[in-house]
């Protein structure tokens, strides 16, 4: 992976976060809770023991059933808040078919530890079906989370809000981002500015000392502004 790769991938998961925060206005989330401590990201529960919806309620049967007979031109987005530990990518998938075609799907999670925030956003083929999950699963009780689910608009589907999109979280390598931003060759421009901020802080810790009484001579181990060639 290049460096440049490494650089758009950090900066597209920052832009996501940016908005997802604006989706997420109203909503409470578990984002620092201490659920997924000591889990490893991938880990998820079993949803063949939970109840299907879909199946079991027969309004819902009937709400599915009419949707299917009309559908709609235009895909629906709903945003589920509030998710248990263990429900993931797949978790979230196989769950959520019952109610019909998932054609993307997006967990957010931490982009260091790569844990999940509890809120995820799910693109229904058919519109009316996504208007359906939301009513049926707001403020549904889930493995002891009540869970807040809601609509987003046409409209306010930012394209942003789907990078990463279907595909299970793979951890981002940090350390060797780190290390190209550290080796690159540096301009001229920006060694003028390293040099300003140290010789900035050297001044500072100078005159901090100095109102304290203090005499130190940083000659010996002062940075000393290179002569331009």
């Amino acid at each position: 992976m290049t460096s440049a790769t490494l650089s758009k991938r950090k900066k597209a998961e920052t832009d996501a976060e940016e908005v997802d925060d604006d989706y997420l206005f109203g909503f409470s989330t578990d984002e620092d809770s201490s659920d997924d401590e000591g889990v490893s990201p991938g880990e998820g529960v079993d949803i063949s023991r939970l109840p299907t919806i879909a199946k079991d309620d027969a309004t819902v049967q009937r709400k599915l059933e009419k949707a299917k007979r009309q559908p709609t031109e235009h895909r629906g987005v709903i945003c589920i808040s509030r998710l248990p530990h263990g429900f993931y990518e797949d978790q979230l998938r196989g769950y959520f078919s019952q109610f019909g075609e998932i054609t993307r799907l997006r967990v957010s999670r931490n982009k260091k530890t790569g844990k999940s925030k509890h809120y995820a956003f799910l693109e229904f083929e058919s519109a009316s079906v996504s208007q359906i999950v939301a009513e049926t699963m707001d403020n549904y009780l889930l493995m002891g989370h009540i869970l807040q689910c809601r609509v987003i608009p046409k409209d306010e589907v930012h394209p942003e809000l789907w990078v990463g999109a279907n595909r299970n979280w793979r951890k981002v390598p940090r350390d060797k981002i780190a290390r190209i931003q550290h080796h690159k060759p540096r301009s001229e421009d920006s060694i003028r500015k390293a040099e300003k901020r140290l010789l900035r802080r050297q001044r500072e810790r100078k005159r901090k000392l100095e109102e304290c009484g203090i005499k130190y001579d940083f000659d010996a181990v002062s940075y000393k502004r290179k002569s331009k060639s």
